[in-house]
């Protein structure tokens, strides 16, 4: 194997986030898109939980989860700092990661598929409007989560706030300005636009697809 594999869904949030790293890292990797309903042989075989980002390094090694395959894209190279120096903001950034995981990815989910659920959409939205209401007072006066630069709690909260957000974005926008300002700005952006193209479903084989690209 020459370089990394990288099996990945285009709207899974797991695996947006995982692909905003590797694109920031900017190595080269044979990106295989997976049918969720139809998972290939060869993903079980690397991880039998057969669940997206899945990372097969060049010297075998595998990485199962999108915030292992974040770090060591992050420990490969990090020019723009995304990783804090300061041991506070590390510890902030992994609580944040925690917290969106847990708490709010519960209440997300329920939100975005109520009809699925006991209780009704706005119900589910007043349990997870306290996590909003913070991270929106975290960007009352900076651009970003942890200040002026972007950093790793912002590319690992994206794919998530994007989901919650186009639920009901014209509310999401009125009551969240600066995580609205913030939402665009990424949506908008060269890197997201690296992480969201469209690719076939990947087939035993096929020649490898090199994303991301030049």
């Amino acid at each position: 194997m020459t370089q990394p594999i990288l099996y990945s869904f285009r709207r899974c949030p797991y695996a947006m986030r995982a692909r905003l790293a590797l694109a920031y890292l900017g190595q080269p990797m044979d990106l295989r898109e997976v049918v969720l309903k139809d998972k290939p042989r060869e993903l079980l075989a690397l991880s039998p939980k057969g669940t997206v980002p899945v990372l097969q390094l060049a010297d075998g090694r595998v990485l199962e989860h999108s915030l292992e395959i974040m770090l060591w894209a992050l420990g490969q190279a990090d020019p723009k700092q995304w990783w804090p120096e300061s041991p506070e903001q590390q510890r902030l950034t992994l609580e944040l990661i925690q917290r969106n995981d847990g708490e709010f990815k519960h209440w997300l989910d329920r939100y975005k598929y109520a009809d699925r659920h006991p209780h009704p959409q706005q119900w589910y939205r007043q349990k997870s409007q306290p996590w909003l209401d913070r991270l929106e007072s975290m960007l009352t006066d900076t651009p970003w989560l942890l200040g002026s630069r972007l950093t790793l709690a912002d590319a690992a909260l994206l794919p998530f706030i994007r989901q919650y957000a186009m639920v009901d974005r014209p509310w999401f926008d009125a009551h969240y300005p600066g995580l609205s300002r913030w939402l665009t700005w990424w949506m908008e952006g060269e890197l997201y636009g690296r992480i969201m193209g469209k690719f076939s479903p990947w087939q035993p084989g096929d020649p490898p697809t090199l994303w991301p690209s030049n």
